[in-house]
């Protein structure tokens, strides 16, 4: 845990920006498992759909796994950097994106469960 001040005394450099991507991981890395298992469950119910949809639900959260850290890296830079290298941190779209990402699987989990009882 580390308590030292940056230069310019505005940005504390270990706390927030770690937990935040860490916060992201772990949302994507859910993301991730729910589509491998969507990969074991969704063909044996919805054929060849099953497996597209969980298919790009694997490889979606994984770039989203790719963007979080990115995403840390920029921020992180952005925010220690002095100058004209200082800058705004990224604007919303990524947790836009991973949004929608977890209601798609939601919807998605409601769906199986109706269909399931149905069946």
């Amino acid at each position: 845990m580390s308590t030292q001040k940056s230069e310019g005394g505005l940005f504390d450099p270990g706390l927030q920006p770690e937990r935040t991507a860490l916060a992201w991981l772990r949302t994507a890395l859910v993301l991730t498992v729910g589509s491998l298992v969507g990969l074991r469950v969704l063909p044996h119910y919805w054929g060849p759909f099953g497996l597209v949809l969980a298919g790009t639900g694997a490889l979606a959260s994984m770039a989203l796994i790719g963007l979080a850290v990115r995403r840390y890296r920029l921020t992180g830079r952005r925010l220690t950097a002095a100058g004209p290298a200082a800058g705004a941190v990224p604007d919303g779209r990524l947790p836009a994106l991973l949004a929608l990402l977890t209601v798609c699987a939601a919807t998605i989990a409601a769906v199986l469960v109706v269909w399931v009882a149905a069946v």
